[in-house]
């Protein structure tokens, strides 16, 4: 089962690669580029601001258990996030929503509290990148 999960975060890996560096389209025999995500403001209207300092990449696979919550909390640094499996719901607390199924890659709200919910009956999970900086934290709760 590991061995299934750590296949995906490497599909996941390349993929964001090749869409990072190259054109859209075919790049080569037997490779398609397919964009998945270009944003400059999160779901929640919030532009995209990179942090000062070292620049440093931080990236996560999260599970949560259906039924789970995160918790509120707030990231003070751009998050870009690639549903692998579940479905999740993300509450602001103003009342906005926003559901992310499997397949959907998203920003995440910098600077404001949020929560995040499985409202399925899988697990979620979600590979998370963080641009963030040297000793920067990626989560505030």
């Amino acid at each position: 089962m590991q061995y299934r999960g750590a296949m995906q975060i490497w599909k996941c890996l390349v993929m964001c690669l090749f869409c990072s560096c190259a054109p859209r389209g075919t790049i080569g025999s037997g490779i398609k580029v397919q964009d998945i995500l270009s944003a400059s403001e999160s779901w929640g209207g919030t532009p995209v601001v990179y942090p000062q300092g070292n620049a440093q990449i931080v990236g996560q696979l999260i599970e949560i258990a259906p039924g789970a919550e995160t918790g509120w909390h707030q990231h003070p640094v751009p998050v870009f996030g690639y549903s692998l499996a579940g479905e999740l719901e993300i509450y602001l607390p103003d009342g906005r929503t926003k559901r992310v199924n499997a397949g959907e890659a998203m920003v995440e709200v910098s600077g404001m509290l949020h929560n995040g919910r499985n409202i399925g009956t899988t697990p979620v999970k979600i590979i998370v990148f963080y641009a963030s900086a040297v000793g920067q934290p990626v989560t505030l709760k």
